[in-house]
């Protein structure tokens, strides 16, 4: 949960499946794809994902095999949210409604299980879950040991920072939220607002046409879109 900045960090908003103009958006960034398929950054700076890889978009299964290699290898960060905790839940076989542009996850692993097979989807499937389901729900990143920046889904409390729980978890996947619309979309509450510690919070999940700067908060939910630290 507890990370070094380093030589420096890219934080990615909400790519929700929009694999390739992922991609372009790391080469601007001056990112090159080595001999194994890896993204690296000349510099050594890293990737941090504020969730929603996947869903709604067309190459979710593309995202999502990206961020199992780069974790695993420390090149990239990635917090828990509400598509991809919707999505570890249905890969563990628990009983959920797949909507909102998570139903094109079921049909991308049919669509990848009759190109490869079935024995390679259920090893990938499992590696997806385990990707997901490891994910913290806020990530908070040092320098020289003071706490500078957290990376979060839908928002965080002050006193939630660097912790973990239930309660922590479902708040970092949703937001401060209350109630519903008649459309049914959750009516949001301004979490950020209340925030006075000193680490810059950098979140996603609630689209804007343009960075939110507030208290010392960003949202970064522009379509694939990025804060450079």
């Amino acid at each position: 949960m507890f990370k070094e900045v380093g030589t420096g960090l890219d934080f990615i908003g909400d790519i929700h499946g929009c694999y390739r103009e992922f991609l372009a958006l790391l080469e601007k960034l001056g990112y090159r794809s080595n001999a194994e398929g890896l993204y690296i950054h000349p510099e050594g700076r890293k990737l941090v994902s504020v969730g929603d890889v996947l869903s709604r978009g067309p190459n979710s299964i593309e995202c999502l095999k990206f961020f199992i290699s780069h974790v695993e290898k420390d090149l990239a960060f990635m917090v828990d949210s509400n598509h991809g905790w919707k999505i570890a839940r249905w890969l563990s076989g628990r009983k959920v409604e797949l909507a909102h542009g998570d139903e094109l996850i079921a049909a991308e692993f049919d669509h990848y299980e009759r190109g490869y097979g079935q024995e390679v989807t259920e090893e990938l499937k499992e590696k997806v879950r385990n990707l997901l389901l490891s994910a913290s729900s806020n990530l908070v990143f040092t320098r020289n040991d003071v706490r500078v920046v957290v990376a979060t889904h839908a928002g965080i409390r002050d006193h939630y920072i660097g912790k973990e729980s239930q309660r922590i978890s479902d708040f970092c996947r949703y937001g401060d939220t209350e109630g519903f619309e008649e459309s049914g979309k959750p009516v949001r509450k301004d979490w950020f607002v209340n925030h006075r510690s000193g680490e810059t919070v950098v979140w996603g999940h609630d689209p804007r046409p343009q960075p939110m700067v507030i208290n010392n908060t960003i949202n970064i939910d522009q379509g694939v879109v990025l804060v450079a630290g």
